[in-house]
């Protein structure tokens, strides 16, 4: 068995600390990390090798985007892709000992406005998972785990007022579609809804609101999937809310789910 966790950590430089501490109160055996902003070169690894995350698979860029994973397991490099042509560091892969790969994403926010014509960043954001969805039907992935913030709440009960967010990006129903056939594509199986099939469930509180723990209106854009012939050995998701409440913390959270397999 082994465990994981994802989480968009809105600078790893910045939260090192509070990368540390997670790694010391929940100890996943891989800890997949988005937003890390900073180049490879830069993230600070000595501390997280010496809490016995001594390996990683890294993609990075200054100042934006960024994905890292890190790893108790030994791990080899399995590649990146640039989807939607961006020249983003938004997808890292890992492969385990055992061949399992761990594929780590960063899907654009998609700014403000849902409306690709008047807004660039909207349509990157559809081009991205259109590429996705391509990627995976052409190469239908197996024995393969899929987690990263994707910047979408997909269901009604993913969001805290479901009428209130339609026209909001991240919960559009042309970002929710794009999204649905980016899972159908790779047959991916949500683990964290598999094990939690109902009620509200967020990962992410806005930095807007005063209070984020009394207004609580969160979305759940932090995922984690696997394929169909793994899903069944993936259980105990949990997102940890607690972590917002953390000092100087990331807007998100971690997420976490453990696996009935072979490393």
């Amino acid at each position: 068995m082994f465990t994981l966790a994802t989480w968009n950590i809105n600078s790893v430089r910045l939260r090192e600390g509070l990368v540390a501490r997670l790694l010391r109160e929940e100890a996943p055996d891989i800890l997949c990390l988005q937003e890390c902003k900073s180049p490879v070169d830069k993230i600070p690894v000595e501390q997280f090798k010496a809490l016995g995350y001594t390996h990683m698979v890294a993609r990075g860029q200054k100042g934006y985007n960024g994905v890292a994973i890190l790893s108790r397991i030994p791990i080899e490099d399995a590649g990146d892709r640039d989807y939607a042509s961006l020249g983003h560091a938004r997808h890292v892969a890992a492969r385990l000992p055992s061949g399992l790969v761990v594929h780590n994403f960063y899907v654009p926010a998609g700014g403000d406005i849902p409306d690709r014509e008047q807004n660039v960043k909207f349509g990157q954001k559809l081009d991205f998972l259109t590429e996705m969805r391509d990627a995976f039907h052409a190469d239908n992935p197996r024995n393969s785990i899929m987690v990263g913030d994707l910047n979408i709440a997909p269901r009604e009960d993913d969001v805290w007022n479901h009428k209130a967010l339609l026209k909001i990006v991240s919960h559009t129903p042309i970002e929710v579609e794009h999204l649905g056939a980016t899972q159908d594509a790779g047959k991916w199986v949500d683990i964290t809804r598999k094990d939690i099939p109902e009620g509200l469930l967020y990962s992410w509180w806005s930095y807007r609101a005063r209070d984020w723990d009394a207004a609580d209106k969160g979305r759940r854009l932090d995922h984690i999937w696997a394929t169909p012939d793994i899903a069944n050995a993936g259980h105990a998701s949990r997102i940890l809310r607690p972590v917002r409440g953390w000092e100087k913390p990331s807007d998100h959270v971690p997420v976490l789910a453990a696996f009935d397999l072979e490393p």
